[in-house]
């Protein structure tokens, strides 16, 4: 059952207004960031979290440039023709990570389809850098769906990074709308792949979901049971808000009382770890999700 809907429209409620960015942690991690020519999914998606988490001394790295091969009609980061690939980057980011004393990292990328293998090597390179540079900090990586290449995905899990996220975004409805060069059924199956490739350790695989993007209530529960189906550990979710009059509008809002009720749903299909509320996105409160 849906409760009431609020907030139709562009004007956005009040539980939806974040801090704006200020303070000595912001400054130092945004001045790291810059110094070490790396990219943040904090920045380039424009998430709106991003004076929380840097202000806790967190972010969350993302590799293979700033540029997506792919055009899909919800995300803020730029899209066209990626630059060559930086080899070093991974062993700045182990750095980074080094210097801003974190316990668990995320790393995520931007789409690269314009490489042989989506760029899983240079993942694995950095969880192994990581775990090189800072011993005991656990690694969580968002991986995209690598074109349904499963050699390119069992190079990430050969990595043994703690948390295999990758994200299903939306309902299968509106994936010819939202997600037009991703299918519905491949994300799902990267997932399954997941824990098939796993023998002696176990690792937890993650997803998250946009909502007010035009589905509808039992659409969002439906997805939720598919991610269980195939053995999902971990679900965030979170508000959909458009970047730009260019991007898919938003249709409507979702009150905190809503995440909450999805939040329930989704323990009680026995997700390990729900994090749902309007601010929410894949990353937010990561190292919680872990302990």
């Amino acid at each position: 059952m849906v409760l009431s809907m609020i907030g139709r429209g562009t004007n956005r409620p009040a539980w939806l207004r974040a801090k704006a960015p200020s303070g000595a942690n912001y400054e130092e991690v945004r001045s790291l960031v810059e110094s070490a020519h790396l990219h943040t999914v904090c920045q380039s998606a424009n998430c709106p979290n991003i004076g929380e988490c840097w202000h806790a001394r967190t972010a969350t790295f993302m590799i293979l440039g700033d540029t997506c091969t792919r055009n899909c009609r919800f995300c803020a980061v730029s899209h066209g023709r990626p630059a060559l690939v930086d080899e070093d980057e991974p062993r700045r980011i182990a750095e980074a990570v080094a210097y801003l004393k974190l316990k668990h990292a995320v790393i995520t990328s931007v789409t690269r389809d314009d490489l042989p293998d989506g760029g899983a090597r240079i993942f694995a390179e950095t969880i192994r850098l990581i775990r090189e540079f800072v011993p005991g900090c656990s690694v969580e990586v968002l991986i995209p769906d690598f074109r349904g290449d499963y050699d390119a995905l069992r190079v990430v899990i050969e990595a043994r990074p703690d948390v295999l996220n990758h994200n299903i975004e939306t309902v299968e409805r509106l994936y010819p709308i939202v997600r037009p060069q991703a299918i519905y059924s491949r994300s799902l199956e990267l997932l399954r792949n997941c824990k098939s490739y796993v023998d002696d350790w176990h690792l937890k695989t993650k997803s998250g979901i946009m909502v007010g993007i035009g589905e509808i209530w039992d659409e969002i529960v439906a997805t939720m049971k598919d991610l269980r189906n195939v053995g999902c550990d971990i679900i965030t979710i979170g508000q959909y808000l458009a970047p730009s009059k260019d991007h898919v509008p938003v249709a409507r809002y979702y009150s905190p009382e809503e995440f909450a009720q999805l939040r329930s749903i989704g323990l009680e299909m026995g997700f390990g770890y729900v994090e749902s509320g309007p601010l929410v996105r894949s990353s937010y409160h990561a190292a919680d999700q872990v302990e």
